[in-house]
């Protein structure tokens, strides 16, 4: 019998089962239907012996698999047969493993079940996963992955995002160590000690402000509160960190800038860094705030005024924190609600970048945009708020 061509498997339409004969035909063979009666009129099939038993294995269809692809998968299975493996049942196997995407749903519903808010905590995960991870290897499945898709995923974020990036590799890590455990795979590249051999060490990161990480704030604050500095001041750092302001900003904030019926509060443009007008949407911790601050208000106007009726310097907050042991500065605690933002909240981008005034975009897109997403932030800083209460 002949060995088939291609021009034959690509005209040949007569039905029946043509073999691809001589040597290394492997039990190869065209299976030609009548286009009557089935939508896939040709297909390639494999006879073999598994077990000492023969057996047809499908290779897929014509011309979806070509007479080159058949004649490799079926040299494969025959290899495989011979170190007593099961080609079939193996297939079976792969397709019952699932995508990175469909195994990290089943680890949150897993794990949801043990979070203290499961709902919340599961949101949080689908966002970051939805932003960093899916886009690079959500469709794959979960046995395919390396430890060079590990870190095709972690490398853009890692110097500028650490935080985000070190809780990216935490989601791979569990995915992958389920993976492991339900017999997927044998190893996992996202584990901690591969992934730090791999990726530069903190000591190469440009270092910046020094901050707090979110959940340290509540008891910093409780701590600050607690101490006997002058309340103005303590106030001052508490406005601060609940409205992710510039120091400046609050420092020199007076009472003609609040409107406590619409609880917003304007800040113009000539004590704005950016030199643009920015709103503030004030939450309920933050009034309350400026509820305390009627007591000591004085005829300065200022919101916060020190104990001489001037505006508060810099350096007095910077030693309130340090005086209660707090290891970060005043503008810090932007850089952490940014990376609360990112991490704890379901925000757009847009949304936390707007909240920290910060301008971002070409002219172009800056003259068609023509909104401060002030509601929306609204809804993002009484969350923070919350996350700030002891």
């Amino acid at each position: 019998m002949p060995r088939l061509s291609g021009a034959f498997v690509r005209t040949v339409t007569k039905p029946g089962r043509y073999g691809d004969g001589g040597r290394g035909s492997h039990g190869l063979a065209l299976l030609v239907k009548p286009t009557t009666t089935d939508r896939v009129p040709k297909s390639w099939v494999q006879r073999i012996r598994v077990n000492g038993r023969s057996t047809n294995i499908g290779l897929g269809p014509y011309p979806l698999v070509t007479l080159a692809q058949a004649r490799e998968v079926a040299i494969e299975n025959t290899r495989a047969v011979r170190t007593g493996a099961d080609p079939q049942a193996d297939r079976k196997r792969k397709t019952t493993i699932p995508t990175f995407a469909e195994a990290a749903e089943r680890v949150i519903a897993l794990y949801s079940e043990s979070w203290k808010d499961g709902s919340r905590t599961a949101r949080i995960w689908r966002s970051r996963l939805a932003e960093y991870v899916y886009p690079a290897v959500g469709r794959f499945r979960i046995d395919e992955l390396t430890t060079a898709h590990v870190l095709n995923v972690l490398t853009p974020i890692w110097a500028t995002r650490r935080e985000t990036a070190r809780k990216v590799r935490q989601y791979l890590n569990a995915v992958m160590a389920w993976a492991v455990a339900q017999g997927y795979r044998e190893d996992n590249p996202a584990a901690a000690d591969v992934i730090s051999a791999a990726m530069p060490r903190a000591g190469n990161v440009t270092q910046h402000h020094r901050a707090l990480g979110y959940t340290d704030v509540p008891a910093a604050l409780a701590g600050v509160q607690a101490s006997n500095a002058y309340a103005s001041t303590k106030d001052a750092l508490a406005f601060l960190v609940l409205t992710a302001a510039r120091s400046g900003e609050v420092r020199g904030a007076t009472w003609t800038e609040i409107d406590l019926d619409t609880a917003t509060w304007t800040i113009p443009g000539a004590r704005m860094k950016t030199g643009r007008e920015h709103r503030v949407p004030l939450s309920s911790a933050a009034l309350e705030v400026l509820h305390r601050a009627h007591e000591y208000a004085d005829s300065s106007g200022l919101l916060f005024p020190s104990i001489r009726g001037r505006a508060l310097s810099d350096n007095t907050l910077s030693k309130l924190l340090r005086d209660n042991g707090v290891l970060c500065v005043p503008h810090g605690f932007r850089s952490t609600f940014r990376v609360w933002a990112a991490e704890c909240s379901s925000a757009p981008r847009e949304i936390a970048e707007m909240a920290l005034a910060h301008v971002e975009g070409s002219a172009a897109e800056l003259a068609y945009r023509r909104t401060d997403y002030f509601e929306a932030r609204r809804s993002l800083m009484e969350e923070w708020a919350k996350a700030c209460q002891p």
